[in-house]
């Protein structure tokens, strides 16, 4: 895509949010918008207008390019070309029918045939190729890369010209970096969103803006604030209720990963775009989890852990050190919320899993292992899948085991996702190619407090987890 195109629209999406937050908070107080605020929104839309008259006028501009460019005149089959340039050569046909020899066969003359960028791939079926900017692998993406490095760019190839950087240009296109393909940032971005994923379970918003503000609901059916409803008898006045809203402010956080690999390393192509796919997906995971979790909410997500809307189930009496009984379990479902038991899930400690094997209650087993495709890959505890998962704790202190409905875990990400680019000029010095990996996402719990039941004397949350058992 454009980088002009796509700032264009970052900057639509921010546009949106802020006229979204001046309307909220009006809603929030129960008011109409001040001229003030009315000036803000309308001006945001001409704003909004005019950037998309820019995004359709540069479209068009690049769609007659794009038919201009189109190879004309070569009559092969698009998916031998494919096959060729799979298994390793250079994508061009080994006998293809020239223009000269065309215009020959058709009694005219030749037209002059248009030049093709140094390195550039051709091949009959470009909608195939479209999100690798035509490239094979990503083995191949970095070695490209790697070479214009070593040129300065002077043979770079063609292929690279769609990854240029906006603080890059075409002369020097490596000087501020090549983005990365989108299906490559998309093999990472499956990595972070995979099944075992923790964010991917959570309420994830879009923003185009550093933040996002929502008004909440935290009153219950059975309390006294907020929205109520009365027994009103015939003839009598309505009694009158309004909303209480809370604000939740959410604010989007920098994540990012720098990985440098030697030139030496990067001549095994296929196996090192493997591995720095691999391996950022894994470690981006982690950290979004284990902030999910147990972030402070300073200079991170706030993790539901560390939230006041967090419930502590007390150990039993007598209970041994280090363990998990029935009753634990028993009592941490209990203090779920009935609406979150459809979403909940169990994180465990992966030491803590031997414990379930042998729980029951009564003669009934309390743990039921993955049997067969229907519960694999993960068992069944009350009735809801159970999750080893690295950012428990381990067994007998807190958090070694959490009963959590992640759906009331609001995340906020930076529209666009992951961003990827690779340099080879932040350590030109020492025969280094960086990669950086940049996501921005906030997040924390809906809610900003248990409620309390209304009989009897205990609380519920969508966050449960079991006190320390020392």
């Amino acid at each position: 895509m454009d980088p002009i195109i796509e700032q264009l629209r970052v900057q639509q999406e921010e546009l949106v949010a802020e006229s979204n937050t001046i309307i909220a908070a009006a809603d929030a107080e129960k008011r109409d918008l001040t001229d003030e605020e009315l000036s803000k929104v309308k001006a945001n839309k001409s704003e909004f207008e005019r950037m998309k008259a820019h995004i359709e006028a540069r479209e068009s501009v690049a769609a007659q390019a794009d038919e201009l460019s189109q190879p004309q005149g070569r009559i092969t089959d698009p998916d031998s070309a494919l096959r060729a340039e799979a298994d390793g050569d250079d994508g061009v046909p080994s006998r293809p029918q020239g223009r000269a020899e065309q215009a020959r066969q058709q009694d005219r003359p030749a037209a002059p045939a248009r030049p093709r960028a140094s390195g550039a791939h051709v091949v009959g079926d470009r909608s195939r190729l479209s999100g690798t900017f035509g490239f094979r692998a990503m083995g191949d993406y970095f070695m490209a890369v790697k070479n214009a490095g070593i040129s300065r760019n002077a043979n770079m190839d063609g292929r690279l010209m769609a990854a240029v950087t906006s603080s890059g240009n075409e002369s020097s296109g490596s000087d501020g970096g090549f983005a990365v393909p989108p299906d490559y940032r998309a093999q990472i971005m499956e990595r972070v969103f995979g099944e075992d994923s923790l964010v991917s379970r959570t309420d994830r918003q879009n923003i185009g803006g550093n933040s996002l503000t929502f008004p909440a609901d935290m009153t219950t059916p059975w309390g006294t604030d907020g929205v109520q409803a009365y027994w009103t008898g015939e003839g009598d006045s309505i009694t009158q209720s309004r909303p209480k809203l809370e604000e939740v402010t959410v604010r989007a956080h920098k994540l990012a990963a720098l990985v440098y690999m030697t030139d030496e390393l990067l001549e095994d192509a296929t196996a090192m775009g493997s591995f720095i796919g691999r391996k950022a997906g894994e470690k981006i995971d982690f950290k979004l989890a284990n902030a999910i979790a147990w972030g402070s909410g300073v200079g991170s997500p706030l993790g539901f852990m560390n939230a006041p809307c967090l419930v502590t189930q007390t150990e039993e009496s007598s209970q041994t050190a280090d363990t998990i009984v029935a009753g634990n379990v028993s009592k941490m479902l209990r203090r779920l919320p009935m609406q979150s038991r459809r979403n909940a899930i169990w994180l465990i400690h992966p030491e803590a899993e031997s414990q379930l094997d042998v729980m029951t209650i009564g003669d009934k087993p309390v743990y039921i292992p993955p049997g067969g495709l229907r519960d694999a890959p993960f068992g069944i505890l009350l009735g809801r899948p159970v999750i080893p998962h690295q950012v428990c704790k381990q067994l007998g202190d807190l958090g070694d085991i959490i009963l959590a409905d992640l759906t009331q875990y609001l995340s906020v990400m930076k529209s666009g996702g992951l961003r990827s680019e690779t340099s080879i000029h932040v350590a030109f010095d020492t025969d280094h190619t960086a990669f950086r990996f940049i996501f921005r996402i906030g997040g924390q719990p809906w809610w900003s407090a248990p409620i309390a039941a209304l009989n009897g004397t205990f609380t519920q949350s969508p966050f449960v987890t079991l006190e320390a058992r020392t």
